[in-house]
Order: C-alpha cells, then structure tokens, then sequence
C-alpha cells in the first residue's frame, strides 16, 4: 500500500499536510507589509473565483432547494447564534479565574462570530454533502452576522465602538453574493465545463483555503500575540477551544441524526454550525473594541480557526473517501 493510500486510510491525505506546512511557513515566514497585502488580494480574489465557479455549477433548482431546506437553515443558524454563544458564556464563566480578562472576553466573542464561508462550502464539497444549502446557510450566517455580532457583542460584553460597519455587507456582497450570480448567470455558457472538469472547483477550493490560513497566522505572528500571553493562558485556550469545537460537532452531528436528515444535509449541519469566521471576526473586533488589547481579545478567535480547519479537513476527507468508496460499490462491473 502506498504512502498516500495508507493517508487516506485514516482520513488523511497531503491537502492535510498543505495545511501543516503553510502554517509552519506563516510561522517562519510571515507576510508582512506589501507582501500582506498582496497575499490578502489573492485570497480576495480566490474566494470570489470559488464563488464564481459554485454558481456556473449549481443549477438553479438546487439553489432553490438549499432556500427552501428550512429546517436544515434553522438548525444552523440555532447552533451559529443560540447553541454556540450559550457554550462560550458558559466556558468564559469556568475559564475566567485562570485566565486575563481578554481571553475569556475573546472566548465569548468567537462564540458569538458568524459562520466561515469559503471553508464550510470547501469541506461540505469535499465530503460531499448538500454545497447548495451550505452557500444559502454559510452567506446568510454572514449578512445576518454583521448586524447580530456586534448586537450580541453590546448586549453580552457591553462593548462600545463606532457603530456598525455596514462595508463589511457591502464586501460579502461583492465578495460573494456577485460572483455567484454571475456564474449563474454564465451557467449556460460555462456550466457544462466546470462539471465536466470537477477538479478545477477542486482545486481553487482547496487553494482558497491554504491561501487564507497563511494570511491569517501571518497576521497573527507579525502583531506578536504570542509574546502577550502566557503558556499556561495559551494552553488552556487552546485546550479550550478543543473542547468547545468537539461538543459542537458532536452536538451537531447527533442533532442531525435525531433531526431525520439525509447524510447530505447532516454534513450540511456538521461544517457550516460547527464554524467560526476569522474573516468577518477580526474587522469587526477592531471597532467593537476600540482601545482595548484587540490582539490577545481575538486570540481564542485565531487558534479556534485553525484547529477547526484541521480537525474539519480530516472529517471532510474521510467522509469523501467513505462517499467515493460507496459510489464505486454501487457501479455495477
């Protein structure tokens, strides 16, 4: 059996290892400065590809369908907006004797971020489950979110900024929302070429995410949050973020499954409730905390968006491979 068969055996494969290595290359060699930048315009313009290309994919009647699927919609916007924000009240509470302030303030604001978008598109597509419902449920968790955030923020944290940054719809519009359309738009032109060549979605999804996991931790390295927080505060919030990301996918995936949801729909459930968005979290932290230590504030945020996106790339792997291995079982010799 080869290395790479022996990997995905176990729910690995070298996209995992991607993601260990762009980390360590963001640890080393951070992008900083004009590098930064240009690093977050491909990242920009990644994501916009990947939406363009899911749009001229999906036919309209499965967009429909993802609108329609109410309950599996509820169900995630009930573990984005309810579920999550009582687990980190309730972890903050425990954690806050041993920890700074800002950290267990920072664990109560992950809680209450929106979903990610690009990511939990990318893993339900890669395990195969309902791409459709995951867009209408990861782009709705994010424009609701930049009105819900910062109101859930006010209301829990009591924290004050300049008020709502209404740019951040604007950017998941352009971002997002438009790309999509215009592929749906472009579907009979180009439709039939991007199914026929699923692996260039493959490939811009996946790179999409490399891309924006080394922008992050770059980010996270150059503002020097590491020298700010003890090791004992760094492995306890990371231990933290562990058990939280565990109860939830747990939790998820047994609701799914008491819910009576399809395998689709339950991976559905499984990515895009079980996320938290870096992306849409830290603009927004720099207003709602104006003036505080913003840096240590979105450190739970940080480390909890690398470890999902670990801990989701196994799952979403391993779910591929049962889903190829069962459809290769199913075409008759």
């Amino acid at each position: 059996m080869s290395f790479a068969a022996r990997l995905k055996r176990f729910g690995f494969d070298y996209y995992l290892l991607l993601l260990i290595g762009t980390v360590l290359l963001a640890s080393f060699f951070p992008a900083s400065g004009n590098s930064a930048e240009i690093v977050e315009h491909i990242a920009y313009f990644a994501v916009a590809l990947l939406f363009f290309l899911y749009g001229a994919k999906l036919n309209t009647k499965a967009i429909v369908a993802g609108i329609s699927n109410w309950r599996l919609q509820l169900l995630v916007f009930g573990f984005t907006y309810i579920i999550f924000p009582l687990c980190g009240l309730a972890l903050s509470a425990v954690l806050s004797p041993f920890i700074e302030d800002e950290l267990a303030t920072g664990i109560i604001y992950l809680s209450i971020l929106p979903s990610t978008v690009q990511s939990s598109i990318a893993f339900t597509s890669i395990a195969r489950g309902n791409v459709p419902a995951a867009v209408c449920a990861a782009s709705l968790s994010n424009i609701v979110g930049v009105v819900l955030t910062p109101a859930l923020v006010a209301l829990l944290l009591h924290a004050s900024g300049d008020g709502i940054s209404f740019k951040a719809l604007l950017d998941i519009g352009l971002q997002i929302l438009a790309p999509f359309i215009i592929g749906q738009l472009f579907r009979p032109l180009v439709g039939n070429f991007i199914t026929r060549h699923s692996k260039l979605t493959q490939i811009v999804d996946r790179g999409s995410i490399l891309i924006i996991v080394y922008s992050a931790f770059s980010a996270g390295v150059i503002a020097g949050i590491w020298e700010e927080v003890g090791p004992t505060s760094l492995a306890i919030i990371i231990a933290a973020d562990i058990v939280l990301l565990t109860f939830i996918l747990v939790l998820t995936s047994w609701t799914g499954r008491v819910a009576g949801l399809d395998r689709a729909d339950r991976l559905t459930l499984l990515f895009c409730g079980s996320k938290k968005s870096l992306a849409s979290g830290l603009p927004m932290a720099n207003i709602l905390f104006a003036g505080q230590a913003v840096s240590i504030i979105v450190l739970p945020m940080m480390l909890f968006h690398q470890i999902q996106l670990f801990v989701c790339a196994v799952i979403a792997q391993r779910q591929g491979h049962i889903a190829s291995e069962r459809e290769s079982k199913a075409v008759p010799a």
